[in-house]
């Protein structure tokens, strides 16, 4: 007589309670192709192996993507693991592999999320549906996380199950269900799954809260991880609303043109409506909105600066600066050298900080032009104009704020004669030389920032397991 394992009913019903959630909730989803986010961990092995067994599932294209880092020394193992098991299961496998950036400033664990989600990013078919296997003890860390970090609504409201995400949807089906029904899964059909040390390094605030924290917090409170859950729901509904408060209120904020946005009027905003505003302007450039510490020191350098004063505020690989009753955002860069000399033959240039130099028509110097810094105490002689004036002058006139002033460049012959400073102003002997050429030189500040567009779902969504 076959003696089933102890447990086993409990895991069958379980194995089968994640199938049937998971065929509910694939009722429920937007249509498009399903591609699974697959580490090999146990998480994403339970969530893509359950799917495998839905016909429904691979009607819409079935497909796992594995992302290899590249950063432990077993992770051409592990892919190698995963191209095995998709092959057993026969779900289609797609082998990523994302280059780290780690001189963002951001932190390794940041800055392999983003490789990680611009790789599967690339890989999400046109109104895909990417799946991720995030479950109701990752959602309960991320409400306590963000807690600590001292998030508002927004981050309060976790991880959402659904949200738009490069052309097609970001997907998680599995918020609501507890990590003992995946295990139980993999147990029940005898999954083979990875072990990422990273998973239990103390040194990532995840892994230690998942430790350490959420173990004591249970043995106090049994009922700590569905409280989280209620905060969570609580707080996207308040969430939602002031999304709705923020899109009207940076409406009236924001110089679509510059893409800068009223000091004033932001700090006469209610204290609610301070981060989701900013985070709405800032997201949607590319670029992080400040913590909690960061935007209060922001505020305070605002309020106390006098008008001539440009207070800034550097974080994250961004830059906020103030001038003339606007806020500016951009990525930062180090200034420019104070002397520096390039040549020209009429080909778009590079300069610092993402600022380039080009014509508005296609042309060839010969002899090359030379393009230099400004100098100090230097002075420029306008075509038309009776007398030379200092640069500050034309800069102010011009409307260029001053961190953009020392990567404007001046053209001038390779004999020195000064033909132009940058687009503001032409000498007489620039203006008859580039109306030789019937062509002027244009001048971009800085490195352009995508337009603006509807902003996404704020979070910082735990590794992919």
């Amino acid at each position: 007589m076959l003696r089933l394992p102890r447990g086993f009913g409990l895991m069958h019903r379980m194995t089968r309670d994640l199938r049937t959630r998971l065929g509910a909730a694939l009722a429920a989803a937007p249509p498009g192709a399903l591609r699974v986010a697959y580490s090999g961990g146990p998480d994403s092995s339970a969530l893509l192996h359950a799917l495998s067994l839905l016909p429904a599932a691979r009607a819409r294209d079935l497909q796992a993507l594995h992302v290899d880092h590249g950063l432990h020394q077993d992770s051409a193992r592990w892919a190698a693991h995963c191209l095995a098991q998709c092959a057993c299961w026969q779900v289609p496998v797609t082998l990523l592999r994302a280059r780290v950036d780690t001189r963002t400033g951001r932190g390794m664990e940041a800055a392999a999320r983003s490789a990680r989600y611009a790789a599967l990013a690339d890989r999400l078919p046109a109104g895909g549906l990417l799946v991720l296997a995030q479950h109701r003890e990752d959602q309960a860390e991320t409400v306590l996380l963000k807690l600590l970090r001292g998030a508002g609504p927004e981050g309060l409201g976790g991880m959402r199950d659904l949200r738009t995400f490069a052309g097609g949807w970001l997907w998680r089906p599995l918020l609501e269900v507890p990590r003992t029904t995946l295990h139980a899964h993999i147990e029940a059909h005898g999954l083979h799954v990875i072990d990422d040390p990273a998973n239990r390094d103390p040194a990532h605030a995840r892994s230690f809260l998942r430790q350490h924290v959420m173990p004591q917090l249970g043995r106090h409170w049994p009922a700590a991880s569905t409280a989280l859950l209620h905060v969570a729901r609580v707080q996207r509904a308040l969430a939602d609303d002031l999304a709705q408060r923020s899109a009207e209120a940076l409406r009236t904020l924001l110089d679509a043109p510059t893409q800068t946005l009223d000091i004033a009027a932001w700090l006469a905003l209610p204290e609610v409506l301070h981060a989701p505003v900013l985070a709405r302007w800032l997201h949607p450039l590319g670029l992080d909105a400040p913590g909690s510490a960061q935007r209060s020191a922001l505020q305070t350098m605002l309020r106390e600066a006098a008008r001539d004063r440009n207070p800034q505020l550097r974080y994250a690989g961004s830059v906020l600066r103030a001038w003339r009753g606007r806020l500016y955002a951009e990525p930062w860069s180090p200034p420019p050298p104070d002397e520096w000399t390039l040549a020209w033959d009429g080909a778009p240039l590079a300069l610092a900080g993402g600022a380039s130099l080009y014509l508005d028509a296609a042309a060839r110097f010969n002899p090359l032009l030379r393009v230099r810094a400004c100098r100090v105490g230097e002075r420029v002689r306008p075509a038309g104009a009776a007398h030379a004036r200092d640069l500050g002058s034309l800069f102010q006139r011009a409307n260029v704020p001053p961190w953009q002033r020392a990567r404007c460049p001046l053209v001038e012959t390779a004999a020195g004669e000064m033909l132009a400073l940058g687009d503001i102003a032409l000498s007489a002997a620039g203006q008859a030389y580039f109306n030789a050429h019937g062509v002027r030189p244009r001048w971009r500040r800085s490195a352009p920032l995508p337009p603006a567009q509807s902003m996404p779902a704020i979070e910082s969504p735990p590794a992919l397991r």
